[in-house]
Formats: structure tokens, C-alpha cells, sequence
């Protein structure tokens, strides 16, 4: 039953995208030194839930369902448009260094929603 309420749907799915997102700028970070490295992040989370949000829009009811904003497409790395160094590299460790505080700030947002919406169901169960 309170599996498809769409506000744990939504802090599971900003939850995800952080942690996919976090692999991506380490993996920028790791390769600061290596030349011709092109700096990569994927699609901001508010642009993604922006393009599933809309009343007009489909909406993925199962799991099975295509076209939903949340699959792999969604979360696939693109190459950013960042300055290159000399050698062909495109990282920017103070970028990424910020970038990895949103996405911190990004999955503690959403634990907070997750958590608050528990509350909310148990003071509704009266528990």
C-alpha cells in the first residue's frame, strides 16, 4: 500500500540519481591528471524530474514501462563543456570539489524527505 506513494518514489529516485552522479564526478576527480580526460556529469535531477513532472507527460506506472525519465538514459554521463588544459583535460577540481557538495546537500535532501514522510504516515497510523 504505501509503496506507490509518489513522495518515496520521488526521495528514492533523488536519492539514486545522487549516488550515480557522485560516481561519475569521483571518477572526474580521479582522472584530474590524465591527458586528454574529458570532464563528464549527467542531467541535474530538477531537469529530469522537470521533464517526467508535467500533467501532460506520460507517466511510468510499472516498472516495465518505457520512456520514463528516470531510466538509464536519464542518468547517462555527458561530456561537459568546461575549459581544457594544455594537455587535453577538461576537469576542474574546484568544479568538481562543488559539485560534490550538491550532490551531498542533494542525497541529505532527500533522506530528510524520506524521513518526514514517515513521520507523517506513523502520526497518521497513530504510532
Amino acid at each position: 500500500m504505501f509503496k506507490n506513494l509518489n513522495v518515496f518514489k520521488t526521495a528514492h529516485a533523488m536519492g539514486q540519481h545522487a549516488a550515480v552522479r557522485q560516481s561519475v564526478v569521483a571518477q572526474n576527480m580521479a582522472n584530474a591528471d590524465t591527458p586528454g580526460y574529458k570532464a563528464r556529469d549527467i542531467t541535474p535531477f530538477k531537469e529530469v524530474y522537470r521533464n517526467d513532472g508535467g500533467a501532460s507527460s506520460m507517466r511510468a506506472t510499472r516498472t516495465g514501462h518505457q520512456g520514463h525519465a528516470m531510466e538509464s538514459a536519464a542518468l547517462r554521463p555527458t561530456l561537459t563543456t568546461s575549459e581544457v588544459a594544455p594537455s587535453g583535460n577538461s576537469v576542474s577540481l574546484e568544479e568538481e570539489m562543488l559539485k560534490a557538495v550538491d550532490i551531498k546537500r542533494q542525497h541529505d535532501r532527500s533522506l530528510a524527505i524520506y524521513k518526514s514522510s514517515l513521520s507523517v504516515l506513523r502520526t497518521a497510523l497513530g504510532r
